[in-house]
């Protein structure tokens, strides 16, 4: 989860797969941590697809916004997000169990979020890459 506004990583949950149920047991720790946005943007996975997500926001006021399929330009932040994620750990290193991943992209997400947008030229934060 990336906030648009400041582009800090909210949460990062790491699983084998992840469902609505996932998704709606994650949100309200985030709208209490940091405010209830006024919507939401996500791609057209099946965790954020399936009616009961799009239901329980409605019901929290909280407005969704599905980018197109096929479009990932249209959620320029996260793709933006996935590929430091990707260039800076996945593809670096490899875990060999899933709680090994979740300790290892925690502490990528903390020094991620440790760095200010405008210093993405910049160096990363210690440990992170």
């Amino acid at each position: 989860m990336i906030d648009e506004f400041t582009r800090e990583c909210l949460a990062i949950d790491v699983a084998r797969r992840l469902t609505s149920d996932d998704v709606q047991e994650r949100l309200p720790d985030l709208f209490v941590r940091s405010g209830v946005p006024g919507h939401i943007r996500s791609d057209n996975g099946p965790e954020f697809t399936a009616k009961v997500v799009p239901d329980w926001l409605g019901e929290v006021g909280v407005s969704t916004l599905c980018i197109e399929p096929g479009s990932p330009w249209k959620n320029g932040y996260c793709e933006s997000f996935n590929g430091k994620l990707s260039d800076e750990l996945l593809d670096r290193v490899a875990s060999d169990t899933l709680l090994e991943a979740k300790v290892l992209i925690q502490r990528w997400r903390v020094g991620y979020n440790r760095v200010p947008p405008q210093s993405s030229l910049g160096h990363r934060a210690p440990g992170c890459g």
